[in-house]
């Protein structure tokens, strides 16, 4: 069974998102909490949990969720400076929102990925 999550209301803009693209496959928007000066949130428009539910039917949505991030990268201006792109998982991989999700970070130098 899979959970409603604050993301879902976003995709169907139930509740506001500065959304910066949005298809039939994904979703993203800016991070209400920026760790970095372009921080954007993009999801797959189906709710996957986590990566540990990542099933074979779902490797061409993943697949786009990197298209979709060099395009907003370059529409961003940080695709020639470089940025990282972050999946968390679960607890301790620090995951807050059930509803797998890729961190595009950049617009600085980002430094070590852990500490």
């Amino acid at each position: 069974m899979t959970t409603e999550t604050i993301f879902s209301k976003i995709i169907r803009k139930e509740i506001p998102a500065d959304i910066v693209y949005q298809d039939e496959q994904v979703t993203a928007f800016r991070d209400i909490a920026p760790q970095a000066p372009t921080h954007i949130l993009i999801i797959p428009n189906k709710i996957i949990p986590t990566v540990n539910d990542v099933t074979a039917e779902d490797e061409q949505v993943l697949g786009h969720l990197f298209v979709v991030a060099a395009k907003i990268a370059k529409e961003q201006g940080i695709a020639e400076d470089g940025y990282r792109l972050i999946v968390n998982c679960n607890k301790h991989g620090g995951q807050e929102v059930f509803h797998l999700h890729m961190h595009l970070v950049g617009g600085k130098q980002l430094g070590k990925m852990l500490p």
